[in-house]
């Protein structure tokens, strides 16, 4: 009599495993709420006196390195261009996504008239976080977060004119490109956009995000 059922059981695995990855994979399901794993060190912020929304604020380098995200952080990369510092912010993101297990999912906008549109399709998926490269996304990005109160941003080399409390930026001397006509800083270098440095501000903004401390800017010239 167990032999009907047990075949019923494999048969039932089998055509789990044909029809889809697993249950995880599919971003529909419900979806527990994230939460930071570990806490920021010394010197990340000062619980003592909060920064102020919009504020630039110097976290000690490295304390922002006991961070993780919970299992399960959906993530969307929403990025545009080809340029040698958005290529190697989109690794950055990409290594940490894979070191930390984060379920990560790419939007490409596919040229200028896609910007917007591109913006939306990220957060009509509804991930946890929205990590922006590239600075022809800061302008879309600025029109939209204000209306998306509830979805949080992360943008990384460049930072929003006036952001709202769920946008959090990263950024540091070479970096700084601010959109809405005020284009990039007089001390804007794509050399400073390292490996390392991009790797560093990915985990930083990200440890911003989890731990709350959000609507600021980093600034990481040492990391």
């Amino acid at each position: 009599m167990r032999r009907p059922l047990l075949a019923a059981a494999t048969l039932a695995a089998a055509a789990a495993l044909l029809t889809g990855c697993a249950f995880g994979d599919d971003w529909s399901q419900p979806h527990a709420r994230p939460s930071a794993v570990g806490e920021p060190g010394a010197g990340f912020v000062d619980p003592s006196s909060p920064p102020t929304p919009e504020a630039t604020v110097t976290p000690r380098p490295g304390s922002w390195s006991g961070v993780r995200p919970s299992a399960d952080y959906r993530v969307v990369l929403l990025t545009s261009g080809d340029d040698r510092p958005t290529r190697t912010l989109v690794t950055a993101v990409e290594e940490w996504a894979e070191d930390e297990d984060v379920d990560l999912r790419t939007v490409t906008a596919d040229g200028p008239s896609d910007l917007l549109p591109a913006v939306d399709r990220a957060i009509g998926m509804h991930p946890d976080l929205v990590v922006g490269a590239g600075d022809d996304l800061v302008d879309p990005l600025a029109t939209v977060t204000p209306s998306h109160l509830s979805q949080q941003f992360l943008v990384v080399g460049a930072e929003l004119a006036e952001p709202t409390h769920n946008v959090t930026a990263v950024d540091w001397t070479g970096g700084s490109f601010r959109g809405e006509g005020l284009g990039a800083s007089s001390t804007y270098d794509p050399d400073s956009f390292t490996a390392a440095r991009c790797a560093a501000a990915v985990r930083a903004g990200v440890a911003a995000v989890l731990s709350g401390w959000t609507g600021i800017v980093l600034w990481v010239d040492d990391f």
